[in-house]
């Protein structure tokens, strides 16, 4: 078998694609940025051409820094930011219009329009999905509507999250297809069932004839032909939303394991099972992957700020020069003083679900010291975790044995040792922390048999480090109440 495994991981901001051996050892990666487009105030678009284009680019780079040979690339595995709607021209492949990226918020009045009808509770029932412009339903339905003309030549037409357009682009238009988990995030999709929803389809009026087949999160998605610098007949044989895939990346394949990505905001996904578990505390119920015909949930929660919090200390504050530095000035003293940092500066996610919230830094006197204001920013991002992910164990009844880390922030030894310490967990750090391409990457040779199944999978994974609680859990519950009282002045 070649040796090989090809991932894409298409993001918000870059395209990047990694060559991974089967010890899951990087021999060549490449990454390409492409425009952001803001034609008003909240839209954001991608030129879905664009994103080819770098797409193409980082597969020959790669594949060239891995002194890769024709015919040793196993398999393709994709993985993307979701939400992100594309409509294109199936003849061409070329998109009829700019992509709707996940952040844009130009459908919220549409949205809005429906939780006045009371239909909130019940496409939640069906999608797992709170009604927001965040996800797909709304931009297909506007993207169809933008043109008269789109309407009236549907036949010529094909839409889809990013993994379905970078699928019929690789398969020469042959393969018009997505996977279960970028499908859960389209309002569209009965995630019990897993398949498109009649009902939901005709509320949000998008016809079923140009949205993608749904299929599993390892199998077949066609093979590559007509696609510059690549041979035609490598197998596609992955595919998984950016999150989802994180998950997987991880190996969290135990009911009850979970995995937090720290970026500009965090991502929490734990594993639900076969349960779709409808949470109490605002989390998303979400498909995690189906392989074969074994469906495996997850609920999903996010803080806005993370990463984020220490982007502002080194922009706004100015006490720091780069972001890097805020883990030796946070460890210069051995707390916070007594200072509470809650970095609400987008408003609070789950489970407070407060928009109108702003940031707030309290205890502050005189013996004050910047260094302690950096301390009292890594706690703010772990307590925002710690409250998240105890909602996670309250909504599930599992209980959190470890949390896998990954994202930028994650390299933090300090907040790592903090998050540690609220939860009374170990946090677990892999040897490679890009987890999302690694999780599209298994997910393809799972597809490709390169791994037999998730055990196999598993014992491929490697960590880098683990960090240990130190603190009492009386002494975790008691900074928790006071973290509680300090979120009660934002």
């Amino acid at each position: 078998m070649p040796d090989f495994i090809l991932a894409l991981d298409q993001g918000t901001t870059a395209t990047t694609a990694l060559v991974i051996d089967k010890t899951l050892t990087v021999r060549g990666r490449a990454s390409r940025e492409f425009p952001q487009i803001y034609p008003r105030p909240g839209w954001v678009e991608h030129n879905a051409e664009a994103i080819w284009s770098t797409t193409c680019d980082v597969m020959r780079a790669a594949i060239e820094a891995a002194h890769a040979r024709s015919g040793e690339i196993a398999a393709i595995g994709i993985t993307n930011q979701r939400e992100t709607t594309v409509l294109w021209e199936r003849a061409t492949g070329r998109p009829v219009a700019n992509a709707i990226v996940w952040q844009c918020r130009r459908t919220a009045e549409r949205c809005e329009a429906l939780k006045t009808q009371g239909l909130e509770d019940w496409i939640r029932d069906k999608t797992g999905l709170v009604l927001d412009p965040y996800f797909s339903g709304t931009k297909i339905e506007w993207l169809l509507d933008a043109e008269p003309k789109h309407r009236k030549n549907l036949a010529a037409l094909a839409t889809g999250t990013v993994d379905s357009y970078l699928i019929y682009r690789l398969t020469g238009g042959k393969v018009h297809a997505t996977d279960v988990t970028n499908a859960s995030r389209t309002l569209l999709l009965d995630i019990k069932r897993g398949a498109w929803d009649d009902e939901l389809l005709a509320l949000f009026n998008v016809p079923c004839e140009i949205l993608p087949d749904v299929r599993a999160s390892a199998g077949d998605f066609g093979r590559t032909k007509d696609v510059p610098g690549l041979p035609d007949g490598i197998p596609i044989c992955g595919a998984a939303g950016d999150q989802q895939a994180a998950l997987f990346g991880q190996t969290c394949f135990d009911r009850g394991s979970a995995k937090c990505t720290y970026g500009t905001g965090a991502f929490l996904l734990m594993n639900t099972g076969s349960d779709v578990v409808k949470s109490r505390s605002g989390l998303l119920s979400t498909i995690a992957w189906r392989i074969g015909r074994d469906t495996t949930y997850a609920l999903e929660g996010s803080a806005f700020i993370a990463g984020a919090a220490v982007q502002w200390l080194r922009d706004g504050l100015g006490i720091i020069g780069t972001s890097a530095e805020v883990e030796k000035l946070a460890a210069s003293v051995g707390d916070s003083g007594g200072v509470f940092f809650v970095p609400a500066l987008t408003g609070l996610g789950a489970p407070y679900w407060r928009p109108d919230a702003r940031g707030v830094i309290t205890g502050i006197t005189r013996g004050t010291r910047r260094a302690h204001i950096a301390r009292a920013t890594l706690e703010g991002i772990a307590f925002q975790i710690a409250e998240i992910l105890l909602a996670m164990q309250a909504d599930s009844g599992a209980s959190l044995k470890s949390l896998r880390v990954d994202g930028g922030a994650a390299a933090d030894n300090l907040l790592m040792q903090i998050q540690s310490d609220l939860l009374g967990v170990e946090i677990v750090r892999p040897a490679l922390v890009e987890t999302t391409a690694l999780g599209a990457a298994l997910l393809a040779g799972l597809g490709a048999g390169v791994w037999r199944d998730t055990k196999d999978v598993a014992r491929a994974f490697r960590e880098d480090r683990r960090f240990k609680p130190a603190m009492k859990p009386a002494d975790a519950a008691a900074r928790l109440k006071e973290w509680k009282a300090a979120v009660a002045k934002a």
